[in-house]
């Protein structure tokens, strides 16, 4: 089994790479290559755009970390994102927010089309992916008034795409470092939020 693990930021995936490549690890007779993109949703799509084009996977796994607009979600959570929208994708008028689809110009959600075997426990969310990270309430509050997310990341939904155009299977974990809200970096929990995402991630590969 060919996999392609893709994150935006090395150290968003430093310790199970270590793993991986040391063989400290037994991960059978699969082959795991990650791609680090870089930051933001054209990083990401061109990243993998590139890549994909000359290599074929079994499976592309999109590993990160987010915020949370959803309290109930603790920091440090890990959860399996089904569906991730383009929230900033379509056009404004006055108040009011037009989708892409709704202009008629494309899609602006894509989503998973590899389940998560229901023995990992893990719970499920949707997410948006967004060019800037909300950190204002009249904006969280504006956004929440024409969709309905849970966790927020800057790649998500371009990595979902990516691999719809390619027809590779999709599967996005993210953990949880921070909530959506005006901008507090003493309550994040960014060495948390990584470390149990590579403790997941190295859980999943060995069941695979």
């Amino acid at each position: 089994m060919r996999i392609l693990i893709v994150a935006a930021t090395v150290e968003e995936v430093q310790s199970i790479e270590s793993l991986v490549d040391s063989g400290a690890l037994d991960f059978g007779l699969q082959t795991i290559n990650f791609l680090v993109t870089g930051a933001g949703m054209v990083a990401t799509a061109f990243a993998m755009g590139k890549h994909l084009v000359q290599n074929q996977y079994d499976l592309a796994i999109n590993l990160g970390i987010a915020g949370s607009f959803d309290k109930g979600i603790a920091l440090g959570d890990v959860v399996e994102i089904t569906e991730d929208t383009l929230a900033e994708l379509g056009a404004e008028d006055d108040d009011d927010f037009i989708t892409i689809d709704k202009l008629g110009f494309g899609e602006s959600t894509f989503r998973a089309t590899y389940k998560l075997p229901e023995s990992f426990g893990l719970e499920k969310a949707n997410a948006i992916t967004v060019n800037t990270v909300h950190g204002n309430d009249a904006s969280i509050k504006k956004l929440s008034g024409y969709i309905d997310a849970q966790i927020e990341s800057m790649e998500g939904a371009a990595f979902f795409y990516a691999c719809k155009q390619v027809g590779v299977p999709s599967l996005q974990i993210r953990a949880v470092s921070n909530y959506v809200e005006k901008r507090n970096r003493d309550a994040w929990q960014i060495g948390l939020a990584i470390k149990n995402l590579n403790t997941f991630a190295g859980e999943f590969l060995k069941k695979l």
